[in-house]
C-alpha cells in the first residue's frame, strides 16, 4: 500500500512500528559496543597478567587457557 492511500491511523501505526525498530537497532548497537569493550578489557587484563600471550597464536592461547582452566570448573 502506498503512503498516499494510507489513512492517518495507518500512518501512525507505521511510524510507531518504525520507531520501535529504530530503538531495537540502537539497543543492538549499544549491546555490541558494550561486548566489544568488555572483550578488549578482558584481553588487556590477560596480557597484563601473562605478557607472553602477545606472542601466541589464537590456537596456542586457546590450548593454554583450556589446560590451565580445566580444573576450575
Amino acid at each position: 500500500m502506498s503512503q498516499n492511500n494510507m489513512s492517518g491511523e495507518e500512518k501512525k501505526i507505521l511510524q510507531a512500528k518504525h520507531r520501535v525498530e529504530e530503538a531495537e537497532a540502537r539497543n543492538r548497537v549499544k549491546e555490541q559496543k558494550a561486548r566489544t569493550h568488555r572483550l578488549i578489557q578482558e584481553g588487556a587484563l590477560l596480557e597484563s597478567i601473562a605478557p607472553s600471550v602477545r606472542e601466541m597464536s589464537m590456537e596456542q592461547l586457546k590450548r593454554e587457557l583450556m589446560v590451565h582452566l580445566q580444573g576450575l570448573s
